[in-house]
């Protein structure tokens, strides 16, 4: 008997309904400004996620360089309010939320990942690896439920949390680099610039294998759903060459899939050279299916896809910005300014470099394009 209750054929597997519905307000009209959150980490934001629309209150999660994970409750004007944090033995690379929004799972280069119970406040271990653990991300499927995590050490695990021993281990490639999920979707994006998509309807099983479109190494990658259908159609990937790829798992014609540039600069260059950072993070709005790309260059774009053009770029910020989501909602742009190592040791200053997280309302800003692709 498989232990994820079924083992009847693939079939169509990218067509289920996951509809974000609405939670909280954030108030456009006395939110003039981005609000900073109240005692953020001390050392580099790694991750952040919001709590599911079934939260009555809007929480926000983060995870740090600094070895803990930190939650707070977003009041309706924006401002925040600490509720609790946890900790590893190493930094804390992912983090991610339960189906119910009870629990947190956060993924460490202590080799373990946790499960943080927010009514208790309890953590416990759920899973191990031979590496640090690159990701991690919950699994609610029509038969079963699991944590997976990716790491270092080339596997790939799918964990029940009533049990040590994982219920799946698949051996990646390479080391895992990204991955992301959107169920009956998964992504893992490894070194070497390897790709494997993976449907998880009844149980794991590898979809496909392609080379990433990009010419260097991928740092994120995020799912991306049909606008019709809300079913996972394919993902976005970016590199730390400032370029983003949008990548149909099943595409019509081959126009579909293309790249474009991002997070480049010519201020203060000679001769015509470009300054190019890396895409540190993507995440896709949750109603209009716009998207965000954060930089090592301080800044935030966000863009139209299907239209294929940029909606917005911020000012700016005097750090990289190293994450980023919205909310449940669709609302509120969370986005972490803190180092992210691009210029190595020598350009760390701690007493000038500390870590903020911003909230800033986003819903109009992130409206599709009337320009037509």
């Amino acid at each position: 008997m498989s232990l994820f209750g079924g083992s009847s054929t693939f079939g169509s597997p990218f067509g289920q309904n996951n509809a974000v519905q609405p939670t909280t307000t954030f108030n456009n009209q006395t939110q003039k400004r981005d609000m900073e959150v109240t005692s953020p980490p001390d050392d580099s934001v790694s991750a952040m996620a919001f709590s599911p629309a079934c939260v009555p209150t809007t929480l926000l999660i983060a995870s740090s360089w600094d070895s803990n994970v930190r939650c707070w409750e977003v009041k309706q004007d924006g401002s925040t309010l600490p509720k609790a944090q946890q900790t590893h033995q190493g930094p804390i690379l992912d983090v991610a939320w339960s189906d119910d929004g009870t629990k947190v799972f956060t993924a460490s280069c202590d080799k373990t990942a946790k499960m943080w119970d927010l009514n208790s406040n309890q953590t416990q271990q759920i899973a191990q690896h031979d590496g640090p653990i690159r990701t991690c991300h919950w699994i609610k499927g029509s038969n079963y439920s699991c944590l997976m995590t990716s790491s270092w050490d080339k596997t790939l695990k799918f964990w029940d949390t009533r049990s040590p021993q994982p219920m799946m281990n698949i051996q990646l490639p390479e080391r895992a680099y990204c991955a992301d999920v959107c169920y009956p979707m998964a992504v893992v994006g490894t070194a070497g610039r390897g790709l494997i998509i993976y449907q998880l309807e009844n149980q794991p099983q590898e979809f496909k294998r392609i080379e990433s479109p990009l010419k260097y190494q991928h740092r994120c990658i995020q799912i991306f759903r049909d606008k019709t259908s809300q079913a996972p159609t394919g993902f976005a990937l970016g590199s730390i060459e400032g370029r983003v790829a949008i990548q149909y798992v099943n595409p019509k014609t081959p126009k579909d899939n293309f790249t474009f540039k991002c997070h480049r600069s010519n201020a203060g260059s000679t001769n015509g050279v470009q300054d190019i950072f890396a895409v540190n993070d993507i995440a896709f709005h949750p109603v209009h299916q716009t998207l965000s790309t954060v930089g090592s260059d301080g800044r935030f774009s966000f863009w139209d896809k299907d239209a294929r053009t940029k909606l917005k770029t911020s000012d700016q910020f005097d750090l990289p910005i190293s994450c980023a989501t919205f909310n449940s909602q669709g609302n509120i742009f969370a986005y972490a300014c803190s180092y992210d190592w691009s210029k190595g040791h020598e350009g760390f200053d701690p007493n000038k470099m500390k870590p903020k997280i911003c909230l800033r309302s986003c819903f109009d800003d992130l409206k599709p394009s009337q320009k037509k692709s």
